[in-house]
């Protein structure tokens, strides 16, 4: 999964994060659970991908349920340790790094599956020379599959305007409860409901500050994160991430109709090119931003816009294209009632993602490589008739 704060992407927030205090983890419920939702076959073969010094203690737990379930254990591979000394040149690192893309891929070949361990990002070559595979495979319907289990470090707890991030502790306690108490059938059966509604209306998206936006879905590949990341389920993958199974779970992602897309989103305050942004709104038109407004801050929104480039071959510039839904549903990742956070990417109950730019892993046509995930937690959400979400509560 990219990974894009609120606002803007901030590198320097995941090892602030890494800093603080900790809970002491279960680490072998949470082995049981990431290896037990893979549905290994006997045989399967098993990697993961580590960054050195983050979740070690986690790492043999993982490799022995492997074992315990019949699976092959390929052990682990390390990322570069990041961050880099500051001595190292950045062409070596470059190059380095495309040469030993080719390579990983070589060496996965007859990699089942593969668990993307906490600071091991989708940037990395040996992980990318996964994703290769995972590509290669959806047209011939393999069940190749990778665990994404960012957990916190890779910036995935974002603040709400106004509100400071909870401890680390806290954040990792509500983390451990989603991953290790979801009802994933239960979660699943409510993912496929909103799925099929959305191959047959019209969405309709409002909240109180301004919004009112709709789109279509139409036949547009819905992907549902329920935590199923057994290889039957992979085997069936439309689109790049239905094979990137995230854990934990509990999102429905759809890359609308982009010509269906119209009206407007208003936002909260926000960031966009490093630079605060009050009372800003977007109006759009066919799935592109066609008016900009804001009582303070719009030259940062227009920067970014520009920074983001032109596309690479859809017609559509990144910056300015309406890129996805997501609407969260595990309520164990809910937006808390007091000292609220979004937990998990607003992967919770009731929280909607609207996102801009490249949205082609999920099916869409807007290319050129720019991604910004913006987080509502007040909107109504309407399908047809139906309501699936009452100002920021989940009905259905």
């Amino acid at each position: 999964m990219r990974r894009f704060p609120l606002g803007v992407f901030t590198p320097a927030f995941a090892p602030t994060l890494i800093a603080q205090p900790r809970l002491t983890l279960d680490y072998p419920a949470i082995a049981r659970t990431l290896v037990g939702q893979l549905a290994l076959k006997p045989g399967e073969r098993v990697m993961s991908l580590v960054h050195p010094g983050i979740f070690d203690d986690l790492i043999p737990y993982i490799r022995y349920e492997v074992m315990r379930a019949g699976g092959v254990d390929l052990g682990v591979v390390e990322v570069l340790r990041e961050p880099v000394p500051e001595s190292f040149d950045a062409a070596v690192l470059q190059k380095g790094a495309r040469e030993s893309r080719a390579h990983y891929k070589a060496m996965f070949r007859d990699v089942d599956a593969a668990i993307m361990m906490p600071g091991a990002t989708t940037a990395h070559p040996a992980y990318l020379a996964m994703q290769d595979w995972l590509k290669d495979d959806l047209s011939e319907h393999r069940g190749r599959r990778t665990v994404h289990f960012h957990w916190i470090e890779n910036g995935s707890a974002y603040p709400i305007a106004g509100q400071p991030l909870p401890s680390r502790s806290a954040m990792d306690a509500q983390y451990q409860r989603a991953l290790i108490e979801t009802d994933y059938k239960t979660l699943a059966d409510a993912e496929r409901r909103f799925a099929a509604a959305l191959r047959e209306g019209e969405v309709h998206i409002r909240s109180p500050g301004g919004t009112d936006l709709r789109f279509r879905a139409g036949d547009r590949p819905a992907n549902l994160q329920d935590g199923d990341a057994s290889a039957a389920r992979a085997a069936q993958g439309r689109v790049l991430v239905d094979k990137e199974v995230e854990l934990p779970a509990g999102v429905v992602r759809v890359a609308p109709l982009e010509d269906t897309v119209g009206g407007v989103i208003a936002f909260p305050p926000s960031q966009w090119d490093g630079r605060p942004v009050e009372g800003l709104k977007l109006r759009f038109m066919k799935g592109r931003v066609v008016e900009i407004t804001a009582s303070s801050g719009r030259d940062a929104v227009e920067a970014e816009m520009q920074k983001a480039g032109p596309s690479t071959g859809s017609g559509q510039a990144p910056g300015r294209s309406f890129r996805e839904f997501a609407l969260g549903f595990n309520p164990l990742l809910a937006v808390p009632e007091r000292a609220p956070w979004i937990p998990y990417y607003g992967y919770g109950a009731g929280v909607v993602r609207l996102s801009l730019g490249d949205n082609t892993e999920l099916g869409g046509i807007v290319t050129g490589g720019y991604v910004r995930w913006n987080f509502f937690t007040d909107l109504t959400v309407t399908i047809g008739s139906t309501t699936w979400v009452r100002g920021g509560k989940l009905v259905m």
